[in-house]
């Protein structure tokens, strides 16, 4: 099943920590509740508010590129905003076009045969500068040196 940003689910708490909670979805995954998406009120203590195990209706508010879902409780509880009126304009019709729903795909990569030589020489430059500076840290710390 695949998550739509904006519909509600039913999940059970799976995990606490101090910034959030985790929360497996029914059939879906799972994802996170930051602790100012847990209530209305300020929350110092999140198992004041939630317990291992417990069943919660869950929103979701967002899908990162990595896949990662963000969820809200404090939303999914609210009740929705009354729908306004569409504007028409001046012929009166309807200034509505369908709505494709919003739903997460994984970034699709592109094969090499299909890039280009610049986007190659870009993409390689980019790996070779995040494993430079990987490797960089990893032999800082192995010989005990510091940046001041």
């Amino acid at each position: 099943m695949q998550l739509e940003i904006g519909n509600i689910y039913n999940g059970k708490v799976k995990g606490i920590t101090q910034y959030g909670a985790f929360i497996d979805i029914e059939g879906g995954g799972t994802g996170m509740v930051h602790i100012s998406e847990i209530a209305n009120t300020y929350v110092n203590d999140i198992r004041e508010h939630l317990t291992e195990n417990q069943e919660v209706k869950v929103k979701v508010i967002g899908i990162n590129e990595a896949g990662k879902v963000s969820l809200s409780i404090k939303k999914a509880t609210d009740q929705p905003a009354p729908q306004r009126p569409q504007k028409r304009s001046d012929n009166g019709s309807h200034n509505s076009r369908p709505q494709k729903p919003n739903i997460w795909e994984p970034k699709k990569q592109t094969p090499p045969s299909e890039m280009t030589f610049e986007d190659m020489m870009s993409r390689f430059k980019q790996t070779s500068e995040e494993r430079m500076c990987d490797l960089k840290r990893s032999t800082d710390r192995k010989n005990g040196t510091r940046r001041k």
